[in-house]
């Protein structure tokens, strides 16, 4: 919550600073005016002091966490009006200068549609149609640009420079704010994709846990019927781990079992899927495959295994599989076909281990 808030007022606090910003380059411009005779010194500074007072407010109204009360923290629509009313009255006071000030509905509008919704918009458009519309139907003032003298002219050119520049600048840093969007949004993802990946793995092998296998013999299963595909799996258990266990320690079973399963991903297809069933007995995949094929891949894969040199965690050290093989029948269920590779698997376990059957 805390770091929300903080994030919160850094964004206000450069909300305010292009404002403030703006403030100056405005406030410069008249005393280029006031040069120029056009207007009375008093406008100018008039107009800076209602610049200092109103950018102090809305700075202590958000460094004391007063913006927070809302939910647009940025007081959008209030500061969007207070900024409307000022500059309307700042052109029927000096209305021969008025377009300048006009100008700035401009930049100020832009501001506001960088963090307004619909329905702020319309508030926004229509406080802006009931304040300009007496100006201009109820009174004769006249409303114009002086371009008479050359200080005038510079005046005037730099007004529609620098309002064209500073609605230039705030298409600039919404599509900064955009792109920044987007990243967070793409990390977001990213981290989500991720959170979901280590909530469907096995923490100690790296192979699906059980409940994101199973997920995925369903999705398999239905697939194959509609494609006409065969499906095969497999059932494979590690030969006496319960005394690989006792024996080495569990420490040491757990490498067993961390370096079978990234053997078994080293060897498989790109489509096959390879998960913990539990303990120490896995589930493999085998899509568009058939009975013979997978017999084939899991004996490969059996003598893979006995043939690895696991004597790093013991000279005495042996791993063997067993698997227990069969392939899916025209609308059998996944309990079914799981019950088959179980049998498959208690054959090749009582026909003396290190070995694959099928059912």
């Amino acid at each position: 919550m805390l770091a929300v808030r903080g994030r919160r007022m850094r964004q206000r606090r450069q909300m305010l600073d292009l404002i403030a910003v703006s403030f100056m380059i405005d406030a410069a411009i008249l005393l280029i005016y006031v040069q120029a005779g056009t207007i009375a010194p008093v406008v100018a500074v008039t107009f800076a002091v209602c610049g200092g007072i109103l950018g102090s407010i809305l700075f202590a109204l958000s460094e004391s966490g007063f913006n927070d009360r809302f939910p647009d923290h940025y007081l959008t629509v209030p500061i969007a009006i207070t900024h409307l009313v000022l500059i309307i009255g700042f052109a029927a006071w000096v209305p021969q200068i008025g377009a300048f000030f006009l100008f700035e509905l401009f930049v100020v509008f832009g501001f506001a549609a960088l963090r307004a919704d619909r329905r702020q918009a319309l508030i926004s458009w229509g406080a802006l149609l009931c304040v300009l519309t007496p100006l201009f139907l109820l009174t004769d003032l006249p409303i114009s640009l002086p371009h008479q003298s050359p200080l005038e002219r510079l005046a005037t050119l730099l007004a529609l420079v620098l309002t064209v520049g500073r609605c230039m600048f705030i298409g600039v840093f919404s599509k900064a704010m955009r792109d920044s969007l987007y990243k967070r949004g793409i990390q977001l993802r990213e981290a989500y994709q991720r959170i979901e990946e280590l909530a469907e793995l096995d923490e100690l092998t790296g192979a699906y846990n059980r409940r994101r296998i199973m997920r995925h013999l369903d999705n398999e299963i239905e697939r194959a019927a509609r494609l006409c595909e065969p499906l095969s799996l497999a059932l494979i258990d590690l030969d006496w781990f319960k005394r690989i266990n006792d024996t080495f320690g569990h420490p040491t079973g757990d490498e067993v079992l961390r370096t079978f399963a990234i053997t078994i991903f080293a060897n498989i297809r790109s489509f096959d899927r390879f998960g913990r069933y539990g303990g120490e007995e896995f589930l493999l995949l085998l899509p568009n495959t058939s009975e013979d094929e997978a017999r084939l891949i899991l004996d490969r894969l059996r003598l893979i295994v006995a043939g690895l040199d696991w004597s790093a965690f013991s000279p005495s050290m042996s791993v063997t599989l067993s698997a227990g093989v069969t392939t899916m029948t025209l609308q059998e269920s996944t309990e079914s076909v799981l019950s088959r590779a179980d049998r498959a698997l208690y054959e090749a376990k009582h026909g003396g281990r290190n070995r694959v059957a099928s059912a």
